[in-house]
């Protein structure tokens, strides 16, 4: 309960700043009403003016919330969304943060991770993030590979990139907690990724994902089939390559939950989906982390990482 307690008050008052006045929004799905109880009472605790929404998942509605919810959100000046499916590369998010409301999605958290992973050493883990940024943003290319066959190059021509730090107080600043990573949404790219966590689950073996021309073209292995499935539910954009990211959180462990398993230090991570929310050109409701262990990537001719161990 202390860890958990730490947790919430880090991620009110650390993370999202939030001060005395401030209309904050909480939105969690029905399985997770009691955290979004929690950190409610947290925000409420710092002087803000919290409410709780609890929004249930509909198939038909798809990743965007209600007109309510999304009113509420440009309303707001902070939101806390522990909720499923994710509210991260909604419109609603994107332009309740364009209008200067800040905050952090949390698809798939549990309060255990919470209370792991918000126990980080913040200086350290925020070094890292803005380490593995400034390559990322500098950089013009990148080539991933790990001994189970991925072998992917990726193009940063063009493209900025962003430090996870969970340092979300300016704003429309927006983020991902827990935090712990350095990412940037690639101009393209092609090769293999063998992908060890994907879709919320581990993969009993890793899963070949082949991309061509930015795009992914076919998948084999165990989980393959229901992964394509769901990208092609969104039409040819849910196959869009849209993010390269790297773990940088030391608290983070693997267990099939892409939320903490992208934020494993020495871990790399690919998207596909959405990706105009961090820097890409593409909106669709989608956007999904793929997991590579054992990475080795070099940005550049800095190489960032061997055989999943953190190097810079």
């Amino acid at each position: 309960m202390a860890d958990l307690d730490r947790a919430l008050k880090t991620v009110v008052e650390r993370c999202l700043r939030v001060s005395a006045g401030e209309s904050v929004l909480v939105v969690a799905d029905p399985a997770n009403a009691t955290l979004g109880d929690a950190l409610m009472h947290a925000a409420r605790a710092a002087g803000g003016d919290a409410i709780l929404t609890i929004l249930p998942p509909n198939p038909r509605r798809g990743t965007e919330p209600p007109a309510p919810v999304a009113a509420a959100f440009a309303a707001s000046d902070v939101f806390i969304a522990p909720c499923l499916p994710s509210l991260s590369h909604t419109s609603a998010r994107k332009r309740a943060c364009e209008g200067g409301t800040r905050g952090a999605t949390m698809p798939g958290v549990t309060t255990d991770l919470l209370a792991r992973l918000m126990s980080a050493d913040f200086d350290a883990m925020s070094a890292r993030c803005h380490a593995v940024a400034a390559l990322l943003g500098d950089g013009d290319d990148a080539h991933l590979t790990c001994p189970a066959g991925t072998d992917m190059r990726l193009d940063l021509r063009g493209r900025t990139a962003i430090a996870d730090d969970g340092d979300l107080s300016a704003p429309g600043a927006f983020g991902n907690l827990p935090c712990g990573e350095g990412f940037a949404s690639p101009a393209g790219g092609e090769g293999t990724i063998a992908a060890s966590s994907l879709h919320g689950s581990l993969a009993a073996e890793p899963v070949l994902l082949r991309v061509r021309d930015g795009r992914l073209l076919d998948a084999e292995g165990d989980g393959a089939a229901p992964f394509l499935a769901h990208l092609d539910e969104h039409g040819p954009l849910g196959r869009n390559l849209a993010e390269l990211g790297v773990g940088t959180n030391d608290r983070a462990t693997l267990t099939g939950n892409t939320l903490e398993d992208e934020k494993i230090l020495g871990t790399a991570h690919i998207a596909f989906g959405a990706s105009a929310g961090i820097g890409g050109t593409v909106t669709v409701p989608v956007h999904e982390d793929v997991v590579v262990l054992a990475a080795s990537l070099w940005i550049g001719s800095t190489q960032v990482l061997d055989a999943g161990r953190y190097l810079l």
